[in-house]
């Protein structure tokens, strides 16, 4: 019976060195994801007592108007700022952490004014389990695209900046029509984005899961927010 080194009924044939790299990246790319999933889940609880502290000590309560956007920018862009400066550091894992910290001190202002209606607790579950099937959803659908989404990262990107520039006018012209079509508009931006920025690291092209999480938990975040602010209009009661 004739055998040889590549080929064998006993050997299959052996995988070429791109076959090897394809696996050895697919692997990667897959613990990039495993961590991200992971430190996500992780960021829900400095979120969580952010959020908590806020309404235990009343701060929220101070951050409406031009001094809480002065406030959440300074903040929100100087921790974004210092988690990609040290994306590479043994640093980056508490400041993201520090930074979902921040982002949910910042979010209590609009949870403790819909715990505040007679549903309040309803909306933030319903608003929360919103946002949890957003992202199961996202996440199997990133699992069997196959196109590249670079160009729809491009559209996103724009229709975000625009949705910030919105949100910043309306603090000072307070219009509910324009607050109702900024938080619909956003929800579907952020749910796109979350299926951009997992098929970036199952493509290999987000390499680092720090900054794989900041996107997914921005995107999310903003999914929550304008989500409870839609039940709120919609579905808060009073009495």
């Amino acid at each position: 019976m004739s055998f040889n080194l590549q080929t064998g009924p006993d050997n299959p044939r052996r995988p070429s060195y791109a076959e090897d790299a394809r696996v050895l990246s697919a692997g990667a790319n897959a613990r990039v994801l495993r961590n991200t999933y992971a430190l996500l889940a992780l960021s829900m609880i400095p979120t969580v007592a952010g959020a908590w502290l806020g309404l235990a000590t009343g701060l929220s309560a101070a951050m409406g108007g031009m001094t809480g956007l002065v406030v959440f920018m300074v903040g929100a862009f100087g921790l974004i700022f210092a988690i990609e400066k040290n994306r590479n550091s043994p640093a980056a894992v508490p400041l993201l952490l520090g930074f979902t910290f921040f982002m949910g001190l910042m979010l209590s202002r609009l949870v403790g004014f819909v715990l505040g209606m007679h549903n309040g607790t309803g909306l933030v579950m319903t608003s929360f389990a919103g946002t949890a099937t957003i992202f199961f959803g996202m996440a199997a659908l990133s699992s069997v695209i196959k196109r590249d989404l670079s160009t729809l990262g491009k559209w996103l990107f724009i229709g975000a900046v625009m949705l910030l520039v919105a949100g910043i006018a309306n603090v000072f012209i307070q219009s509910s029509a324009l607050m109702i079509t900024i938080s619909v508009m956003a929800i579907g931006i952020f749910s796109a984005f979350v299926l951009h920025d997992l098929k970036r690291v199952q493509d290999g092209v987000e390499t680092n899961y720090v900054i794989a999480t900041l996107g997914v938990y921005l995107s999310l975040y903003n999914v929550f927010q304008n989500l409870l602010v839609l039940l709120g209009v919609f579905g808060g009661r009073d009495e």
